[in-house]
């Protein structure tokens, strides 16, 4: 494992220096200045002079470059034109609150993907059901699948609430900035209850089409797997379905579904924009949608750049993960 590990690190610093050099040029070819931007509309020529100066915008490409990837090693990614503070302490507020979403929405998307993939496989009472629902609910754009959950679920049916992270106006957020575990640290049981609450509807919403695609991707390599040899010398040696099912299939299948669990994990990143933004969750999303629309590019690289660490982050778990699944893969 730690083989496999040592490996992979020297594409993964390749990979983040494309993507820093990628998101470098974005933010000199863009017709927003950022120093303007800094400064405000109403700045002066002198004032804007200024901040270019101070920015270091006038010395040449090569120069910029390297101080931007020094600074960035150091977490210095600039400052933001939304909240006037640096971009890394911005993103140090706003990063968990959309991981806490994103990893319940990627737990809720495995457990119904485990259990679509084992249902229509194994050919369970209800699974047709099961699958017409998710399969349903996941062909909706997940824009539209968060308004109909608002509707049903907050205004019709008062059961989930519709906006933010928590009602408790003095729920803690340290030491970690993930509320459910803050809350649990403090002992505020009615912190981790009602956060949960505000958690089922956006990440249930962002889950739909992941588990979707990882149902169908296991689905796929269980029937592939429950037509092969030592599946049929289990059931010869009588095992039941499910013994053959949970002790040798489900092992052997898993290859494929936590690479396609990764690519889903990543993917998720991108609609979790959108979902923030619906149902005003205090995270990186709803911190892009206020960098954009005030053209802070500081802003928007730096997301680029943490959205970016975070899916080779994934990527590597997987790749992990795939290599404690399967033996057969060479560390």
């Amino acid at each position: 494992m730690l083989r496999l590990l040592l490996r992979r690190i020297p594409a993964l610093i390749l990979v983040l220096l494309v993507l820093a050099g990628a998101v470098f040029l974005l933010q000199r070819v863009s017709p927003v200045d950022p120093a303007r931007a800094l400064v405000g509309d109403r700045a002066s020529e002198e004032v804007v002079a200024q901040a270019r100066e101070d920015l270091g915008l006038n010395d040449n490409l090569a120069v910029q470059y390297v101080r931007y990837l020094a600074n960035a090693v150091q977490g210095d990614l600039g400052i933001s034109a939304v909240t006037r503070e640096p971009v890394a302490e911005d993103l140090a507020y706003y990063v968990p609150a959309t991981l806490e979403l994103a990893l319940t929405a990627f737990l809720i998307a495995v457990v119904l993907g485990v259990l679509l993939g084992v249902s229509t496989a194994g050919g369970w009472r209800g699974s047709g059901v099961v699958r017409f629902l998710m399969v349903g609910g996941s062909s909706l754009p997940v824009f539209l699948t968060a308004l109909l959950g608002i509707i049903l679920f907050y205004r019709t049916l008062g059961w989930l609430p519709a906006t933010g992270r928590s009602s408790i106006l003095d729920a803690p957020n340290a030491p970690t900035g993930f509320l459910l575990i803050d809350g649990a640290v403090a002992w505020r049981w009615d912190v981790v209850g009602d956060g949960l609450l505000h958690l089922i509807l956006p990440a249930t919403c962002l889950a739909l089409a992941p588990a979707v695609a990882i149902g169908r991707v296991l689905r796929s390599s269980l029937q592939h797997t429950l037509r092969s040899e030592y599946v049929r010398t289990a059931r010869a040696k009588g095992l039941n379905e499910r013994q053959v099912l949970v002790r040798h299939a489900l092992r052997n299948s898993a290859g494929p579904v936590l690479a396609m669990a990764g690519l889903q994990f990543a993917a998720l990143f991108a609609a979790v924009l959108v979902i923030e933004v619906i149902f005003a969750w205090p995270g990186i999303g709803l911190y892009t949608s206020q960098a954009i629309s005030k053209g802070d590019f500081t802003t928007i690289a730096g997301i680029t750049l943490t959205l970016g660490v975070l899916y080779v982050i994934a990527n590597t778990i997987v790749d992990l993960g795939q290599a404690a699944a399967d033996p057969r893969i060479k560390p």
